[in-house]
C-alpha cells in the first residue's frame, strides 16, 4: 500500500510541476528558464496576415550561457532547429518562424526573445 501511495504522490508532483512551468506571455510555447522572469511592460507584438514580430524580455540572476544551454536543450523538443550563433545572438528556426535569443544586459541579465514569422 505504501508503494502505491508514494507512486501516486510522485506522479502528482510531476504533473503539477509540468503544468506550472512558466511560459513567455505572447509566445505559443516558449518556456522561461529557471532563475528568469518576464519583464511585463516590455512586450511587443505586431503584424498582419503575411508577417509578424513578437518580442519579450526576460531578466534574472543567472548567466547568458546557462540561458542558452537551457534553450539549446529544450527548444529541439518543441520543434525548433538551432541555426547558429552570431555576435551573441542564438537563432532557431521552426516552419515559417525564426527565433532569436540575445543578451541585452549583464547585471542583472536581460535577454531579448524575438520571433519573426512569415507566410
Amino acid at each position: 500500500m505504501k508503494f502505491w501511495c508514494i507512486c501516486f504522490c510522485v506522479l502528482g508532483l510531476s504533473l503539477h510541476s509540468a503544468a506550472a512551468a512558466p511560459f513567455v506571455e505572447g509566445f505559443e510555447d516558449l518556456p522561461i528558464p529557471q532563475g528568469m522572469a518576464q519583464l511585463p511592460n516590455d512586450n511587443l507584438s505586431f503584424g498582419n496576415e503575411e508577417t509578424s514580430l513578437t518580442e519579450a524580455y526576460l531578466s534574472g540572476d543567472t548567466t547568458f550561457s546557462k540561458v542558452c544551454d537551457f534553450y539549446l536543450a529544450t527548444l529541439p523538443q518543441l520543434g525548433w532547429n538551432f541555426v547558429g550563433k552570431e555576435n551573441n545572438v542564438f537563432s532557431f528556426k521552426r516552419d515559417n518562424q525564426r527565433l532569436e535569443i540575445a543578451q541585452e544586459g549583464k547585471n542583472p541579465l536581460v535577454v531579448r526573445l524575438t520571433i519573426k514569422s512569415w507566410n
